[in-house]
């Protein structure tokens, strides 16, 4: 049986590095055999903002959120993987992404039961950064990101398996940002890389 993927793009323009990688890490799954959600958050029109429908209720775990909501926690449901591909904007996630987060990944869905939902996913986390890889490590971002995504969010909803990359030297990097992005997801697939189709 084929393995389903739910690729995340979080970037307002359709001829961005982002978009260019995550069409690329599309390609990559398919021809690993998944079959592939590309959630684009913008093209989509995602509303960041979290109401009253979508606040937690600590007491109650079963609390119905929005239909907005729900069909999102749908299309995780039915993922063996999570691909996540975003600009890394004020060295965090862009606030369409940190709202996604905020509104589906939400108690008694991805966190907040004994056995969690989401424990059997795996996930990447891929991060485009404007800065080299030097700096971005001599500053400390590239730990501080990793431990918000990898521990803060993925293994907080129960996802063991999950890994946060980065393409760096984002606004000039060129043909090797792609190539560094099919590095990644190479590593993430357990497969060696190939350029994708």
């Amino acid at each position: 049986m084929a393995q389903h993927a739910l690729l995340v793009v979080a970037h307002p323009r359709a001829d961005s590095l982002t978009a260019q990688i995550a069409q690329r890490a599309r390609a990559r799954l398919v021809d690993d055999g998944y079959t592939v959600d590309l959630l684009d958050l913008y093209a989509e029109d995602f509303d960041p903002r979290t109401g009253p429908e979508d606040e937690p209720d600590w007491a109650d775990r079963d609390k119905p959120y929005s239909p907005e909501a729900r069909s999102h926690m749908a299309r995780i449901d039915t993922a063996d993987a999570i691909v996540v591909v975003f600009p890394v904007w004020w060295f965090g996630l862009p606030a369409i992404l940190k709202g996604w987060i905020d509104r589906v990944w939400n108690y008694g869905f991805a966190y907040g039961r004994s056995s969690p939902r989401l424990g059997a996913k795996r996930m990447l986390w891929l991060g485009l950064s404007s800065y080299p890889r030097e700096q971005f490590a001599e500053l400390g971002w590239d730990a501080v990101m990793e431990r918000q995504l990898r521990v803060g969010v993925s293994e907080f909803c129960g996802i063991k398996d999950a890994s946060v990359e980065f393409v760096h030297d984002s606004l000039s990097v060129g043909p090797r940002g792609l190539a560094a992005a099919d590095t990644a997801l190479a590593a993430f697939l357990g497969a060696p890389a190939e350029p994708a189709k």
